[in-house]
């Protein structure tokens, strides 16, 4: 029997994102770089937390490479690579 979910959901037209002050003078001046703590182990990820989606056309070794130049994860459809496909 299928259950019914009653609790509120949010589209993109129920979201506004709102610009707030900032003291920076341009654009250029926003570092985007996170620091990520692994909570089981001793770890850490610093780079810019945005992913390609891992589809055959975005996931591609292509963009895993233009993504790595900015320390953005990406993965790769690492399942259908040839030997030396994978070269940075």
């Amino acid at each position: 029997m299928p259950r019914i979910e009653n609790d509120i959901k949010l589209d993109f037209k129920d979201v506004l994102l709102r610009p707030k002050r900032s003291t920076l003078k341009s654009r250029s001046e926003v570092d985007l770089m996170r620091r990520f703590s692994f909570r089981n182990s001793n770890g850490s990820y610093t780079g810019i937390p945005i992913i390609a989606a891992n589809m055959d056309t975005v996931g591609t070794f292509e963009m895993a490479v233009d993504l790595s130049h900015c320390r953005c994860p990406a993965p790769a459809e690492v399942y259908m690579c040839r030997c030396g496909q994978w070269i940075l």
